[in-house]
This record gives structure tokens, sequence and C-alpha cells, in this order.
């Protein structure tokens, strides 16, 4: 059955989708689809890199780029990302997207008693850039590790949970609905929930839940109720897009994925580059320059948006991200989206997808729960067909063992979704110069993938 706001872009397939008729809406293959009013951001504000992303020269045009303040926008990224969702749900997206630029231009949330304290007091920012001796040793490479897995609850989710709960208060609403994976995102929301009083429902996958038993337990010590969904987390943000849609104007619905209909996608990025803010200046603090590469997983986007955004116009810096090759890419058993997948439309946006030939959704597969996703970020489908990021895969087992290794070199235990970029290093490092300096993003704790790694065969 196809998910919800899903169909194939590739021609001759049939779509399977419902009709929606409404007026100025555009349309593809004889069916219909929303599309918002074309974005009136300055011109001139938007200078293009040779890259095609905005070159920022300032908070102001930095505001500017993520901002219209005028008019909705398209939310955009290339062909990538927009509004593809019933009429019900486009005037409440508005209303988010305004409030977020209000948000975004309030020195109040960004930089007294708000947001940025919050993240100082409460999170525990800013993290640390850990210089990894005995990885570094082992490689021969510079190995630097930020390490979100010290952010309060152990992952980088806070981040974003933590602003939106707050955008969520100053829009009224006192209930917050979110869907998980892992659960790391969920824990958070209801952590953010918790503080500022609010009350929290989790949508969440049974495949996960008896898969992170502790990630369900943590959710409801903080005091969220947990929906269980028939499924996994693709199922999970399904049914719960379904209750924001039957709720509309009485609950907050807080995306933690880069994914989805506009402007959530530009505010979970946003929210997480914080991550790569720290990174740059923490890097000029050790030794007065940029990395040579920047390596993260690749799940549906957060975390490697989260850190790779400040870097995207710095044509020095090497982005790479690495997903989930699973059991292989061959085998049809893994959540490498943007090696194996075909552009199409998913919960409300336009991206690349795991996907058959009649444009049905796959199911993903990652040892990592995390990486569980068919789709990805609209922001980095754009960033891969322009060449500006590169793109790998590391499997089960590659992971798996690269969680040992960090743990006995290091004394860190990284969750499997962020081993997946510390498995990259085996290939990485041999083809870099000598001196190089390579910083890894660790997305988060591995404490919950303990009794994984425990059981998995070692070869």
């Amino acid at each position: 059955m196809t998910s919800l706001f899903h169909f194939k872009t590739t021609a001759g397939h049939r779509h399977n989708y419902p009709q929606v008729v409404c007026p100025n809406h555009a349309v593809i293959g004889g069916n219909r689809h929303v599309m918002t009013s074309k974005s009136t951001v300055n011109p001139s504000v938007l200078r293009l890199n040779k890259y095609g992303t905005p070159a920022i020269d300032s908070p102001k045009e930095r505001v500017a780029w993520v901002v219209d303040t005028k008019s909705p926008s398209t939310g955009k990224f290339g062909r990538f990302g927009g509004k593809f969702v019933a009429e019900t749900l486009i005037s409440a997206l508005e209303e988010l997207e305004v409030v977020f630029h209000q948000v975004l231009q309030d020195p109040e949330f960004q930089v007294k008693e708000e947001l940025t304290t919050a993240l100082k007091d409460y999170v525990g920012r800013e993290t640390p850039l850990y210089y990894a001796e005995r990885l570094t040793a082992h490689y021969k490479a510079h190995i630097y590790i930020k390490r979100e897995d010290l952010a309060h609850l152990g992952a980088h989710k806070m981040n974003n949970a933590l602003a939106q709960a707050i955008i969520a208060k100053r829009m009224g609403l006192t209930a917050v609905i979110a869907a998980t994976g892992a659960g790391q995102h969920g824990i958070a929301t209801a952590a953010a929930c918790a503080k500022f009083g609010l009350s929290c429902t989790i949508f969440m996958g049974t495949a996960d839940m008896e898969k992170q038993p502790s990630s369900v337990d943590l959710m409801n010590l903080l005091g969220a109720k947990v929906r269980p969904t028939a499924g996994s987390f693709k199922d999970a943000t399904s049914d719960s897009i379904r209750d924001w849609t039957e709720k509309l104007g009485e609950v907050y619905y807080l995306a933690g994925t880069a994914v989805g209909p506009h402007p959530c996608p530009t505010m979970v990025r946003e929210f997480q580059s914080v991550i790569g803010r720290e990174t740059r200046r923490q890097a000029a603090e050790k030794w007065g320059g940029t990395p040579d590469a920047v390596v993260a997983c690749v799940g549906s986007g957060s975390n490697a948006l989260g850190i790779f955004h400040e870097f995207v116009r710095d044509p020095t810096v090497r982005l790479i991200g690495v997903e989930a090759a699973g059991f292989g890419l061959n085998t049809g058993k893994h959540a490498a989206t943007l090696a194996a997948g075909e552009v199409g439309v998913y919960h409300g946006a336009m991206s690349y997808l795991l996907q058959d030939e009649e444009g049905q959704i796959t199911c993903p597969h990652s040892v990592g729960v995390g990486m569980e996703y068919p789709g990805v970020a609209p922001e980095l489908s754009f960033l891969k067909e322009t060449g500006r990021m590169e793109f790998y895969s590391a499997s089960d087992e590659e992971a798996v063992e690269a969680y040992r290794r960090v743990a006995r070199l290091e004394g860190i235990l990284p969750a499997l979704e962020a081993s997946h970029a510390f498995a990259y290093l085996e290939k990485l490092c041999p083809t870099m110069p000598d001196g190089a300096k390579i910083i890894i993003s660790c997305s988060g704790r591995g404490e919950k993938d303990t009794e994984t790694v425990f059981n998995y065969p070692i070869s």
C-alpha cells in the first residue's frame, strides 16, 4: 500500500495517490498536487555560489536565505522539496513558516532567555571537538570527533526539539505530536515538552519498539504517550501526519528529520546547523583552519545537514555522507536512498526515494534503526545532484565493526547510526594526503545499541 503523500515522478508509471482538485494547482501525470505561490525573496540577497547555493556573508543575509517574510515560499532546493500536500494543510504550514521567520529575527529567541540560553544551560552546548589520538594513530590521519553524543540525552536531536517546543509555545499550542524511529527524537521531544509543560504524543513503529525498548521506557518516564504504529519509522511518520491533519490548530507537529513539506526540512536544518557553526569555530581554535573532510551518517539527513551546512560554500572541505548499505546494495535490504533511489514525492516533498518500478515505497533496512527511512532530505538530494557532496555507504557488518573499533580504541560508544560514518574511515583515510584532518560527526551515543552489537555475529 502506498503511504501518505507518495507518488513516483518517473514517466510512464501510474501514480497511486488520491486526486485533489483545487484552484491554482499544477497538474502532473493527469493528477494534481498542491503548489504554493512563487517566492518573492529579493534576488539580490540570493547570490548563488558555483554550487547553486546562497553565498551568505552576514547574519542578515543568512536570515534572508531561510526567510521570505513577505509571502510563503515554496521551500525548493532546485527541483527538490516543496509542499505536496492536501490543501487542508497549506494554511497550517504557512502559519508555521511565518512564526519560524519571526523567531529567526527575534533577539529574545536567538540571544537571551530562550534558544541560546537553553542550548547552553539545558542541552550542554557547545559539544567538544575531540582529537581521537588512537584512531589517528590507527588511520595515519588526524581524526577529530564532534561529540553530539555528549549533548543532553545523548544525541543531536535535542537541538531541534528544544527550538520547536519554544515555537509551539509561541503559537499558543499546548500539545505536541512527533514520530520517532530509533527513539532519539522521541526522547528529545518528550524532554522538551516536559521542560515547557506541553503534553506529548510520540508515534513509533512496532518493529522499532521491539528493537529499542529502553527508548520507549524513557519516553514514558518523561511523560510522553507512546502510540504504537504497525511497521517502522515511515509508518509512524505517516500516522503522525494524519493525526496532525485531523487536529490542526490544536496540536503542534514537531518534525525531527529534514524531510516532509516545507518549512519542516528548513526548520530542522536551521536548528541543527549550530553543530556546524561550532565545528568551524573549534577547528579554527585548534589548528587555525578548516577540516579537509567532514563525514556524517545519512539517514533522513538532520545530522548530516547539521554539520555540513556551515561548510557547503567552502569548496576546500569535502562533505561526505555515509548511508546504510545493510546486507548489500544488490540485495534490496538497505537504506541507501541516494545511492539506489529514484526521484519521487513522499510525505509531502520531492526527494530521492527507495521505491519499486510501480512507484511503491520499499522497506529500508539497517542495523542502525534511525537510518531506516525510505527518503532523504530534499536539500541533500539537491546537493547530491549538484555534486557538492559525496555519498557512500557502509554495510551492517562494517558499522558493527566500527562500533567495536571506536569502543576499543577511544572508549567511546557511538550510536550504530554514527558508526556508519566511522566505518567509512577504512576506505577514506588511505586516499587522504599526509596530515589530513578529518572530522566525524558522532550524532548520538550507542548504549541503546549494545544488545544488537553483542548479538551480532563476528565474521
